[in-house]
This record gives structure tokens, sequence and C-alpha cells, in this order.
């Protein structure tokens, strides 16, 4: 009995997604009659949208590899690093040279503000689209880096979009944990 219980509970769990898709729907049409191409809109209104639009895209993304995966069309299939390359037939592992790997000492804790933060651990920003709190060597004090544009989307899985990303940040010699750069061209 309880069994039958909680299969009614996650066919609910479906009826309310759906119900929430079809308000989403009716809302994003709306909005779409209401704001026009040449409109201005705050910042926190486009930050909004821009989230709603990322979590759904997030969710379907998540299902339709769900669906791909019991149907046995998703084979998960793993290499190392060293074995990858583009589709141009460039090694993948050049892309990763600089990285190092995380430890314990790197992830450390610290005070930042009054507030106990972690170092070296991107976060999603307030200001930018990103944050990281790194402990600057010059001064000893911990410094808050924020990086990436909030409005723009990374496609890093797009080898051409990935190169030029590289080679425009200068990637091969990032700079010190310190700078913007040096996260950015981490995350791509």
């Amino acid at each position: 009995m309880k069994i039958k219980i909680i299969r009614e509970g996650h066919r609910k769990e479906g009826s309310m997604a759906r119900s929430d898709l079809y308000r989403t729907e009716k809302y994003a049409a709306e909005l779409q009659e209401i704001i026009k191409d040449c409109s201005d809109l705050e910042e926190w209104v486009e930050s909004k949208i821009t989230k709603a639009a990322d979590y759904l895209s997030s969710v379907k993304h998540y299902l339709e590899a769900q669906v791909a995966r019991k149907m046995g069309a998703l084979e998960e299939e793993y290499m190392h690093i060293e074995d990858g390359i583009y589709e141009d037939g460039s090694p993948l592992s050049e892309d990763f040279d600089f990285f190092e790997p995380l430890d314990e000492e790197s992830l450390e804790e610290a005070e930042y503000q009054g507030r106990k933060v972690t170092l070296n651990k991107p976060t999603r920003g307030d200001v930018k689209k990103f944050k990281v709190y790194v402990k600057d060597p010059k001064t000893g004090n911990v410094k808050k880096v924020n990086f990436g544009d909030p409005n723009m989307r990374i496609k890093k899985s797009n080898p051409a979009r990935r190169k030029s990303f590289r080679a425009r940040h200068n990637c091969d010699n990032p700079g010190p944990k310190t700078k913007a750069r040096y996260w950015s061209c981490k995350k791509w």
C-alpha cells in the first residue's frame, strides 16, 4: 500500500510541474508582448529572465538525456584527457596544461568582511556571473574576484569558440589567481 501512495505522489509531482510549465508558458507569452526589442530593462529583470531560461534549459536537457539513456542511445564513455582530440584533430590536453589539481590545502576557509568564505572555489556571483575568494600572496589579505558576463552563456563545448576565447584572453599565461582572467580561463 505504501508503494501506491509513493507512486501517486510522483504522478502528482508531474502534474504540478506541468501546471507550473503551463503558467510559465503563459507568462512568457505575455512578457514577449510587453517587452520589445528596443526595451531598456532594469538589470534585475534581465537577470531573472536569464536565470529562468537557464533553469528550464537545464531541466529540458537533463530529462532528454534520461530518456536517451533509458533507450540506450547514450552510452557513457570516459577517456583520459591525454587521449582526447577536437574535431579539427588538435589535442585536447593542450588546453589543460596549467590547471592545477585542487587539494585540501587550496580549499581552506578564511574570513572576508566578517564572513567565513571558502578560498579558491568559484560560486555564482552577485556583481558578475561568478565570484571567487582568494588570498593575495603580496598582502596576505583575502580578496574577492568577480568574473564573467552575467548576460552571456559559456559554450565551451564548441571547440572553435573555446579556442578563440583562450587565444583572445591569452589563457596560455593566465596570470595570478587574484585576477579575473585566471578564473575565466580556468572555466574555459
